[in-house]
């Protein structure tokens, strides 16, 4: 089990802490700041998942007018740690 921390940019969240197993999957996602009750749905929603196909579905998504989201930082991370 790899451990990840990421410093999101032009969110709420102040960090996103999360694991990837041996196979790449999801575990024990964590946002720290931001929409509380939505961000730790998202963590219940991905747990367990395949990481690729959860940045693949999260990549993109916006929050207002900001141009990225709590979600969208989180594909940027798991691009990263995937590459």
């Amino acid at each position: 089990m790899r451990h990840c921390v990421y410093n999101p940019a032009g969110v709420c969240s102040r960090q996103i802490d999360y694991d990837l197993d041996e196979d790449g999957r999801i575990h024990d996602l964590k946002f720290i700041g931001g929409c509380n009750g939505n961000l730790k749905a998202i963590g219940r929603l991905l747990e367990g998942r395949d990481a690729r196909q959860a940045a693949d579905i999260l990549r993109g998504n916006l929050c207002g007018m900001r141009g990225t989201s709590c979600a969208d930082q989180l594909a940027k991370s798991l691009d990263k740690e995937l590459a």
